[in-house]
C-alpha cells in the first residue's frame, strides 16, 4: 500500500473512531511503528489530525472542546437513553437512601426515568448542582430534591465555584451518578472546564459508591482536567464493550462495566 492510500485509511478511522494509536494501524498496514509515526507526522503537518501520546485524534477532539447542553442532547441519544435505563436497575428497589445526581445529558436522563420510577414510603434523597437535574425532579412523588447553588454555567447549566465545592464537600450520598467528557487508562476521568472538575471531584470524594455514566464516544478522550482516575470508580455504564489499554485498565481498577 502506498504512504498517500495508508493516510487516506489513517484520515477515515479517525474520523469513524476519534482515535488512532500507532501500535493498531502497524499492525493493520503491517509497517513499522516508525513508519505510522512519520504517516501521522504528515497528516499533522496538513492539519488533518492532532498527535497525542501513542497515537493521534481529530483535529476537533482538543482539550478544552465542550458543546453545549442543547447540542449535547442531539448527540447520541438512543445511546445516552439506554445507559440511564440500566442506571436506575443500580438502585435499590425500595429506592431508599440517598443519590447524588452530576449535571450532564446522560444523568438528565437519567432523572427522567428517576422521577417516574415506583417509590417506595421512605423518600429518597436526591442531590444535584444541575439546573436541568433539579427541575426535572421537582414535584417526583417519593422524592425529595436539594439543588447546590453557585454561579451556574450557562453550556451545561451545573451550579460550581467555591460554594458549590463546599457544599458538596460535606455530603456522605449513598451513591452518585457521574457524567464524563472523557474516561481514559491513564488520565482517568477528565472535563474541559476547571470549575466542574472541582465540582466531580468532590462529588467522588464523598460518595460511598461511585457510578459512571458514558457512552462509548468518551473512550480514550482526554480533556484538559482530571477529576478521578479509574481506581475512584465502582461502576461503568456505557453502550459498548471497552477495548485496549482502557479495558485492562479498568480491569486492574476492578471496576464493573454494564453494558446498556
Amino acid at each position: 500500500m502506498y504512504a498517500t492510500e495508508r493516510h487516506e485509511h489513517i484520515a477515515q478511522l479517525i474520523t469513524t473512531d476519534g482515535r488512532v494509536s500507532v501500535v493498531d494501524l502497524a499492525r493493520r498496514f503491517e509497517v513499522t511503528t516508525e513508519t505510522v509515526r512519520r504517516d501521522l507526522d504528515q497528516l499533522e503537518r496538513a492539519g488533518l489530525v492532532r498527535r497525542v501520546h501513542g497515537g493521534a485524534v481529530s483535529r476537533t477532539r482538543v482539550s478544552t472542546a465542550e458543546s453545549s447542553l442543547a447540542e449535547r442532547s442531539l448527540v447520541r441519544s438512543e445511546a445516552k437513553d439506554a445507559i440511564a435505563r440500566s442506571a436506575v436497575d443500580l438502585l435499590p428497589a425500595e429506592l431508599r437512601g440517598s443519590v447524588y445526581l452530576d449535571a450532564g445529558t446522560t444523568t438528565a436522563a437519567l432523572a427522567t426515568y428517576l422521577a417516574a420510577a415506583t417509590v417506595s414510603t421512605a423518600p429518597l434523597e436526591v442531590v444535584t448542582h444541575s439546573m436541568t437535574v433539579a427541575h426535572l425532579l421537582a414535584g417526583a412523588p417519593g422524592l425529595q430534591v436539594t439543588a447546590i447553588g453557585g454561579r451556574v454555567r450557562g453550556l451545561t447549566a451545573a451550579a460550581v465555584g467555591a460554594g458549590a465545592v463546599a457544599a458538596v464537600g460535606r455530603l456522605r450520598p449513598d451513591i452518585a451518578f457521574l457524567g464524563t467528557n472523557g474516561l481514559s487508562a491513564g488520565f482517568g476521568l477528565s472535563t474541559p472546564d476547571p470549575d466542574e472538575a472541582a465540582v466531580k471531584e468532590a462529588i467522588v470524594r464523598g460518595a460511598g459508591r461511585v457510578v459512571v455514566l458514558a457512552d462509548s464516544e468518551k473512550f480514550d478522550a482526554e480533556l484538559l482536567v482530571s477529576f478521578a482516575q479509574l481506581s475512584d470508580i465502582d461502576v461503568l455504564v456505557t453502550d459498548a464493550a471497552p477495548t485496549g489499554p482502557l479495558a485492562d485498565a479498568l480491569a486492574a481498577a476492578d471496576v464493573e462495566v454494564v453494558l446498556a
